[in-house]
């Protein structure tokens, strides 16, 4: 009773200080719009809105699906996409309402979404914000994506009688210690008093849920969606014209992909690159930046060292002179694992990074390299390994790296051990995820 008491008193803290700051975050949040629309169109033309007010069905269930940024989108799509297969008897009882709050995540995932799902921004954390979205849209019940634990949405949509569920559940070791302080621990037991249902990623994350307050009833496993996110296929039509398009230009070369690369991370793959190319003087790098706007700052780096590069935002084609490939574009990944056969896994190359999804190599048969900071991708990576040691492969240093792309890239028999025990470590561990936590969400929460 004490430890809710706390809650509530922290809460309400909490609460104070979002009402007095929503005005400020409100317009800090529609500048930054307004700057990455004005930035994309080259000009200072009236700027739409974002994601128009849409329409909530009349007498008709909804249930609001959110996720923070594009990787939890991604996870959260074969749920939705789910929900409307024909395999599923109960379309029709009810509507999606999915947001995101990143604009990366916003521009990829509404195109990619099934008709019928209504798609929006999230709210902002602010009472004022949150009571006004929850009211328009009256959901049945909210499923938040991995770490989503805003106490503004969850206590309202609690105090409202909305069923809460959290899937693909991640509390990382870092979340956990600053959830454990003494002030911020009756807040967040609090929130998870609220769940009916908290699906983790493994025992770890399910202890550590356990340890801030949550009921051992509520916690089932059931799956990382993330899996099902790695078999998704993005427009099937323009991949071919992409993946044909990239082929026909690349032709007869070795190549080797560098995904979701931090800024930083280039000059690790640049200097793998060079010393590569005394090996291999054809060889192709494709590096795939994780910001699209580290694209142009990298390019100008490379120009000013004589590097030949083309760059896949102004549609430069490759020539057999390009030797490093830049894509400053979103939502193409999928398509490039498919050009390369290897693929090193960025984020994980500098402290303070936490890694990248593999599964997405995985589904398109890469032979994987990652580096060793992979934060709660540890947790996918040893899954695979556990399943094939030829899966995925960590490197600890460049000197490492190096050596591990010059097997791959050298000896074609140990490239299709490497791809092939990726692809069916994906394929054992992606089987009936989606389907798990259906069962779950329809159990539990719906």
């Amino acid at each position: 009773m004490k430890s809710v008491w706390k809650g509530r008193l922290v809460y309400e803290i909490y609460r104070a200080v979002t009402r007095a700051a929503g005005p400020a975050l409100y317009y800090l949040v529609e500048w930054r719009r307004r700057r990455r629309w004005w930035k994309k169109q080259g000009n200072t033309e009236r700027v739409p809105p974002f994601a128009a007010p849409g329409v909530r069905p009349p007498d008709t269930p909804l249930v609001w699906v959110h996720a923070v940024s594009l990787g939890e989108a991604l996870a959260a799509l074969p749920l939705v996409r789910h929900h409307y297969s024909a395999s599923v008897p109960t379309t029709s009882s009810f509507v999606i309402l999915m947001t995101t709050t990143t604009f990366s995540a916003f521009e990829v995932v509404k195109d990619l979404l099934p008709d019928g799902v209504i798609f929006q921004m999230a709210p902002i954390d602010t009472p004022a914000e949150v009571q006004r979205f929850i009211g328009y849209w009256d959901p049945c019940a909210i499923l938040l994506i991995e770490s989503e634990l805003w106490p503004n949405l969850i206590l309202y949509a609690a105090q409202k009688g909305i069923r809460l569920g959290l899937l693909n559940a991640r509390m990382s070791s870092k979340s956990f210690k600053r959830w454990s302080t003494p002030p911020a621990l009756p807040l967040i037991s609090l929130m998870l008093s609220k769940f009916s249902l908290i699906a983790p990623l493994s025992n770890t994350e399910a202890l550590r849920f356990q340890l801030l307050g949550a009921s051992p009833t509520i916690i089932h496993f059931a799956g990382d969606l993330k899996y099902a996110a790695g078999d998704y296929e993005v427009k099937e039509k323009e991949r071919k014209m992409i993946l044909d398009d990239l082929k026909e230009q690349i032709a007869d070369r070795p190549t080797w992909l560098a995904a979701s690369i931090h800024s930083g991370e280039e000059q690790v793959m640049l200097r793998a690159h060079n010393e590569l190319t005394k090996m291999f003087p054809e060889l192709l790098l494709i590096l795939v930046t994780r910001h699209p706007r580290d694209g142009h700052r990298i390019s100008l780096d490379l120009k000013g060292q004589k590097v030949n590069v083309a760059i896949r935002s102004k549609k430069e084609v490759i020539s057999r002179s390009t030797r490093v490939y830049v894509v400053d574009t979103l939502g193409e990944l999928r398509v490039l694992y498919r050009v390369s056969g290897v693929a090193v896994i960025g984020g994980s190359f500098l402290p303070g990074l936490c890694g990248h999804n593999v599964s997405e190599a995985a589904a398109a048969s890469c032979a994987i390299l990652t580096g060793s900071y992979v934060g709660h991708f540890h947790h996918m990576i040893t899954e695979m390994r556990q399943i094939n040691p030829f899966s995925v492969k960590q490197v600890r240093e460049e000197r490492e790296l190096v050596e591990a792309l010059k097997m791959l890239l050298g000896d074609e028999k140990i490239r299709e051990m490497h791809r092939k025990a990726a692809k069916d470590s994906f394929e054992i561990l992606s089987k009936g995820v989606v389907r798990s936590v259906w069962d779950l969400v329809s159990i539990f929460v719906l």
